[in-house]
């Protein structure tokens, strides 16, 4: 079902993108706008059927968009993803929990060498 959503979804952004180009500029925002009679019925007519049908597409998409939404909300049912890969978070510790041994230390206050690794005992 899921997949078939889907497929309906990729098809209606194509549409939705094939129609939006088709459409003649209104705004003259780059000067291509204009121009040129002719067509199927008149400009009007082919304006108002082109909004029409990019309305429609529209409206599908943002439908199935909602549905992909839906779909893969339910399939998550709480999980994370770390729960989904098998990965076990860490466990959280308090500043004074960790070992001695496991702190980096800056140079200065680690071994005479200044090394950061802790040093082996004797």
């Amino acid at each position: 079902m899921e997949n078939v959503i889907l497929i309906v979804h990729l098809i209606l952004a194509l549409c939705l993108i094939g129609v939006v180009l088709l459409q003649r500029s209104e705004g003259g925002g780059l000067g291509l706008g204009g121009g040129g009679g002719g067509g199927l019925v008149s400009a009007r007519g082919a304006a108002t059927a082109l909004g029409k049908v990019t309305w429609a597409f529209a409206i599908g998409f943002i439908i199935t968009s909602i549905t992909l939404t839906i779909i893969a909300a339910q399939k998550a049912g709480g999980n994370s993803v770390l729960d989904r890969l098998g990965i076990e978070a860490p466990a959280s510790t308090a500043p004074g929990d960790i070992p001695a041994g496991d702190l980096l230390l800056p140079p200065s206050a680690g071994a005479a060498d200044g090394s950061l690794l802790p040093r082996a005992e004797e």
